[in-house]
C-alpha cells in the first residue's frame, strides 16, 4: 500500500514538473513570438518614410492649426512637414512671425524636420505694387529667416531619400509678372548635380516647386522655355515625384499623374480651394486641403486629405520597377 502511494506521488510531481515546463515553454514561446512581431513592426515603421506637404497656407493660422491637428491624428510620427510655398499671403514680418509662432507652439506634434518651400505670394507686399531688384533681395531675406536656408532652393536625406526643392529667384516683377516662377541655369545646373547624388534605380526621389506646370485652370506656373527646361531635366528620372501648388483646385486622384516620364502631385491648399467654373473661378473658402505621403521602397501612397470634413479624398499607389 506504502509502495502504491509513492509511485502515486511520483507520478504526481513528474505531471506537475512536466506541466510547468510545458507552460514556461509555451509563455516563453508567446513571449518570443510577440517580442519579434515587435521588433519586425518596429523595423518596417523604422524603414518608412511618412510626411505630410502643405501647400498655400497665405498665412490663415486658424486652418494651418485644423491642418496640423488632422494630421498629427493621422499620424504622430511623421518624419517630415513640407511647407510648399505661399507661406505667408504676403512676405511681411508680422504674417512670418504669426507662422513661426504656431510651429513653435505645436512644436510637440509636429516632426522635428521640417521643409519650408519659397511661393509667389511670398515676394507680395500689396502696399508696394511690383518689386525692383532691392524689393526681392528683401523679400528673399525673410523666406530665408523663416526657412533657416541659405537659398531659395535646398535640398535635404531623410531615411535614405532625396528631398528636392526648388524656388522662384525672383517674384512679381514687371517683366515676370505675379505667378510665374524663375529658375536661373545656376539652379537647373545644380538640380541636375543634385539629381544624380546617391542615385539608386527605382528609390523614389522627392521634388518641390510652389508653382506648377500644367494650367489646368488658364494659367501655367513657369514660362514656356522654364517649363520645357525643368520637365527635360526631370525626364531623365522616372524616380521622380514632383510636388506642386498654386492652382488650390480641389483634390482628386487626377491630379497624381504617372503618365509622364516622372510622376507629379498637386498638393491641394490649405487657405482655401479653387473650382473652375464655365465662367470663370470659383474660390471655395470653406475648403482646406493637404497631401499624406508614405513611402516603402520603392512604393510610394499618396493620400489626398480634407482637413475640414477629416476625410480622405483620394489615395495613389505609385511603383518604381
Amino acid at each position: 500500500m506504502k509502495k502504491l502511494k509513492l509511485i502515486v506521488l511520483i507520478i504526481l510531481l513528474v505531471s506537475i514538473s512536466l506541466s510547468i515546463i510545458y507552460v514556461r515553454r509555451v509563455l516563453i514561446g508567446n513571449y518570443r513570438v510577440k517580442q519579434e512581431e515587435s521588433m519586425d513592426k518596429k523595423k518596417t515603421e523604422n524603414n518608412t518614410l511618412k510626411f505630410a506637404v502643405l501647400g498655400d497656407v497665405h498665412g490663415d493660422i486658424k486652418k494651418l492649426q485644423n491642418a496640423i491637428n488632422d494630421v498629427h491624428s493621422i499620424d504622430g510620427n511623421m518624419d517630415t512637414l513640407i511647407l510648399n510655398g505661399d507661406n505667408v499671403d504676403q512676405g511681411v514680418k508680422m504674417q512670418y512671425y504669426a507662422l513661426e509662432l504656431t510651429l513653435w507652439k505645436n512644436k510637440n506634434i509636429i516632426p522635428k524636420k521640417i521643409i519650408k518651400n519659397i511661393g509667389n505670394h511670398d515676394y507680395f507686399d500689396y502696399s508696394k505694387g511690383t518689386n525692383k531688384p532691392k524689393d526681392v533681395q528683401h523679400f528673399i531675406k525673410m523666406y530665408l529667416d523663416f526657412a533657416g536656408e541659405k537659398s531659395v532652393y535646398h535640398d535635404t536625406w531623410i531615411k535614405g531619400y532625396h528631398f528636392i526643392s526648388l524656388g522662384s529667384e525672383t517674384g512679381n516683377t514687371k517683366k515676370l509678372g505675379s505667378v510665374d516662377a524663375f529658375l536661373s541655369q545656376n539652379q537647373f545646373s545644380w538640380l541636375k548635380e543634385r539629381l544624380g547624388q546617391k542615385y539608386k534605380k527605382n528609390r523614389p526621389i522627392f521634388v518641390f516647386l510652389h508653382q506648377n506646370l500644367d494650367s489646368s485652370i488658364g494659367w501655367k506656373g513657369l514660362k514656356e522655355d522654364q517649363e520645357k527646361e525643368l520637365r527635360d531635366i526631370l525626364s531623365s528620372y522616372p524616380e521622380v515625384i514632383l510636388f506642386t501648388s498654386h492652382t488650390h483646385i480641389l483634390l482628386n486622384i487626377d491630379n497624381v499623374k504617372t503618365n509622364l516620364p516622372f510622376t507629379t502631385a498637386h498638393t491641394g491648399a490649405v487657405r482655401y480651394a479653387i473650382k473652375p467654373e464655365k465662367d470663370g473661378i470659383k474660390r471655395l473658402y470653406n475648403e482646406s486641403q493637404g497631401l499624406y505621403v508614405q513611402v516603402n521602397g520603392n512604393k510610394v501612397l499618396i493620400k489626398g486629405r480634407d482637413f475640414v470634413k477629416k476625410e480622405w479624398v483620394f489615395s495613389k499607389e505609385v511603383v518604381h520597377y
